[in-house]
């Protein structure tokens, strides 16, 4: 045998014990009872105006989801981008838990890119994203392309992209305003031709949680090569529901989760995987599934990708909020005093944040007036403390009751300072 046909058939049992593995990790995560989650907040969520990210800051987001235990980070868009490149080539070498993945549109030239930024991470924890519009305004006014041609677009390339990953992953773009059969149609092709996961992207956010279950189930019925690859599902938040469509997806049997952290992304942002984390964490008898992320890195997460974007949260963000430990209502700060479960849904350190802040204010209680001057060190009966709270609420609107203004409080209603 000559040198070119030893090649040729060292090059083919390559490929067979590629496939025997690829089809072992697949069935692995297929029935496992383990969800996946894939994080776009380097990709997708960097995205939504005014989040933009120097490559040194998504090496230092990236690492803090590796430590939280995602199981692949969508690191950048090649083909779209020098930075994003930049980014992902830092990330190599550093980022070695979960899978690098690359986006790229079903364009031979966006999977050459891909290949070219991932090159030196191992086979086996790089991979590629391919997305093509398939639903019939797509297909009409941007691809300008028949039902046939799009198939023929997602087989070339799935197949193209096949050769240089083992791990390829597929979502038709729009999917859940694309014709069920055709949609159908569209995922069997891309398994045919390779593809690993295939993934439904709710692109403009319109889905509720009972249609999602009905779709997810409906591929989970209908693709015929369906055992051949995994399912991921990607919510956008429009309707206030990517979170609630996530979890939806999850017990449609979906297997892989795509979020971002704080829900960052394109117009109203994407599910935010705290959420969905937090959701999973609370609930797990609902949903009978497993997760590795470690719900005590999410607030540290929140605040760093805030901090990093410039992209801040809404005091009532759900995990990384300001007023998510806090109160100032009277009854509530007494229930907490008494034990912090009476009003809360899960506690600090749950997720890795700091301790309950009883906000001082007009809705105060005695208790919590009571409970603050002693950690000053000032013990006082029972009537001053109410001395003391009814200063409280004679303070104007706006003006923070801070230590210094507390111990004035206290010093008039004791006669230790001037009134």
């Amino acid at each position: 045998m000559d040198s070119m046909a030893t090649t040729g058939f060292l090059k083919g049992i390559e490929n067979k014990v590629r496939g025997v593995v690829k089809r072992a990790v697949i069935n692995h995560h297929r029935r496992g009872d383990t969800v996946l989650f894939s994080d776009t907040t380097l990709r997708d969520g960097e995205q939504m105006p005014g989040a933009t990210l120097e490559p040194h800051e998504k090496v230092r987001i990236a690492q803090a989801l590796e430590a939280a235990g995602v199981h692949s980070l969508d690191a950048g868009f090649p083909a779209s981008s020098q930075a994003d490149i930049e980014a992902i080539r830092l990330m190599i070498g550093v980022i070695k838990g979960p899978v690098l993945t690359a986006l790229c549109r079903t364009v031979r030239g966006d999977i050459d890119a891909a290949e070219e930024a991932l090159s030196d991470n191992p086979r086996h924890k790089r991979g590629v994203s391919l997305f093509c519009g398939t639903s019939p305004l797509h297909r009409e006014h941007k691809l300008r392309k028949e039902q046939p041609e799009v198939l023929g677009l997602i087989t070339d390339t799935v197949g193209y992209a096949s050769g240089k990953f083992d791990i390829v992953a597929f979502s038709p773009e729009d999917a859940s305003r694309t014709e069920p059969d055709f949609l159908i149609e569209c995922y069997k092709e891309a398994i045919d031709a390779g593809a690993t996961t295939i993934g439904f992207p709710d692109t403009v956010g319109v889905m509720t949680p009972e249609k999602v279950y009905e779709i997810i189930r409906h591929i989970q019925d209908n693709v015929p090569n369906i055992d051949r690859a995994l399912l991921a599902v990607h919510f956008h938040n429009d309707l206030g529901l990517a979170v609630a469509n996530t979890l939806a997806g999850v017990q449609a049997g979906a297997n892989v989760i795509q979020c971002t952290i704080n829900g960052i992304g394109e117009r109203a942002g994407n599910a935010s995987l705290e959420e969905v984390a937090m959701a999973l964490h609370l609930n797990q008898e609902q949903y009978g599934v497993k997760m590795n992320i470690d719900t005590t890195k999410l607030f540290e997460l929140t605040q760093l990708v805030a901090d990093l974007t410039g992209i801040g949260l809404s005091p009532m963000k759900p995990v990384g909020g300001d007023n998510i430990f806090a109160t100032e209502a009277g009854i509530h700060q007494d229930g907490l005093l008494k034990n912090p479960d009476t009003y809360l849904p899960y506690r600090p350190e749950a997720i890795g944040a700091r301790g309950i802040r009883l906000v001082l204010g007009r809705h105060s209680g005695r208790r919590a007036v009571a409970h603050r001057l002693h950690e000053l060190g000032v013990e006082l009966s029972d009537e001053q403390v109410l001395g003391v709270l009814d200063g409280i609420k004679e303070v104007p609107k706006g003006v923070s009751i801070d230590d210094e203004l507390l111990a004035q409080l206290a010093g008039r209603v004791t006669g230790t300072t001037a009134s």
